[in-house]
């Protein structure tokens, strides 16, 4: 509006500017949250995607090895047919394709954690548990075990185990009292 003189009035203006800005420094800070969770989301499901492929692959070749397994005990039973032979190769073929590697072999350091020992030969003077006889091949995805190795292995005897304590006619193993006493030490 018009002042009595006939020259705009800027009064208001700076008061409206300051709030128009501050309006719209707002609605920049929103859109800018919006799109940084959209952003968040979309890597998100892609993440969730990718794990969810592997989980499927790892599935679908987990239920492939017993098929490696009965293929590889035909070819150690029964004379090798050309058709088996094709159906071998193409199986250890396409498998290798996909990443999936066969581990366990004897000589090899036994690692409970990809090696199920369903043996133990003590050998008194041997050193650390070796894989004396592989009983069924272990297999890997890159990192990920799919099977353990079934092993024999060899080594010296297993530490004979702590005999239980026992306290007031009740066996408890391995027990120790707040003070970090064994029961049969300390009063009870």
């Amino acid at each position: 509006m018009p002042t009595r003189d006939g020259r705009p009035d800027t009064s208001a203006e700076p008061a409206e500017t300051a709030a128009l800005r501050r309006l719209l420094e707002e609605r920049t800070a929103d859109l800018q949250r919006v799109k940084a969770e959209y952003d968040n989301y979309r890597k998100r499901v892609r993440r969730d995607r990718l794990a969810v492929r592997e989980i499927a692959a790892v599935n679908v070749l987990r239920t492939l090895l017993p098929v490696l397994d009965a293929v590889g005990r035909a070819d150690t039973h029964e004379p090798s047919t050309p058709g088996l032979r094709d159906i071998a190769g193409a199986l250890r073929e396409g498998l290798g394709a996909l990443g999936v590697r066969a581990f366990g072999a004897v000589g090899d350091p036994f690692d409970p954690a990809c090696h199920d020992a369903l043996t133990h030969h003590v050998s008194p003077g041997a050193g650390p548990l070796v894989c004396s006889a592989v009983l069924r091949p272990g297999y890997r995805l890159g990192d990920q075990l799919l099977r353990p190795a079934h092993v024999e292995v060899t080594g010296p005897a297993q530490a004979p185990a702590k005999p239980p304590m026992t306290v007031r006619g009740a066996k408890v193993e391995g027990m120790l009292t707040a003070s970090g006493e064994s029961p049969e030490e300390g009063p009870v």
